[in-house]
């Protein structure tokens, strides 16, 4: 269901990283979207690996239980040259995920070229598109940041879109 005048539809965008995981909180109105929040869990490089998914895990839970999103939208995970790289972002998406699944939000998968394809128009757009267009179509009156945050609003974005083709 989108989002009427009378019953919003808010929905939270995760863009999943291990040093840093960024989240975007947007609400639709019929068509209308405005950003509520955005921030980033930023964790260090020095702490274990369990430790680090826990602050996600609980960055993630402290934003689904103030904002109370009824969807959750997540970037999955590029598998490139550095695949060391891509399999900690898994975890961190990992982490996420349980965060969405504790308070029961549907969630929605979505690849960066389908993100930016959304958001700007372009499968390839430059990460400064992103946050150019994010700004544009919310209404803000400052590009967010950090760019983990501003990307996490396009995911959010983008599952406002796309979330009754999925």
């Amino acid at each position: 269901m989108q989002g009427t005048a009378r019953n919003p539809l808010v929905i939270l965008g995760i863009d999943p990283g291990l040093a840093n995981t960024g989240w975007g909180v947007v609400e639709q109105r019929g068509a209308r979207l405005r950003a509520l929040a955005y921030g980033c869990v930023t964790t260090e490089a020095h702490e274990g690996i369990a430790v680090r998914l826990k602050h996600i895990h609980d960055g993630i839970a402290a934003a689904i239980e103030r904002y109370r999103p009824a969807e959750l939208g997540i970037e999955v995970v590029y598998f490139g040259a550095n695949t060391k790289s891509a399999l900690a972002t898994g975890q961190a998406r990992g982490a996420a995920l349980v965060a969405a699944a504790a308070y029961g939000l549907e969630v929605g998968e979505y690849s960066p070229t389908q993100i930016k394809q959304v958001t700007v128009g372009e499968g390839h757009a430059a990460k400064q598109q992103v946050q150019y267009m994010v700004k544009a179509l919310l209404g803000l009156d400052h590009e967010p940041a950090p760019d983990h945050a501003a990307d996490a609003l396009a995911v959010a974005l983008c599952h406002a879109r796309l979330r009754r083709l999925v």
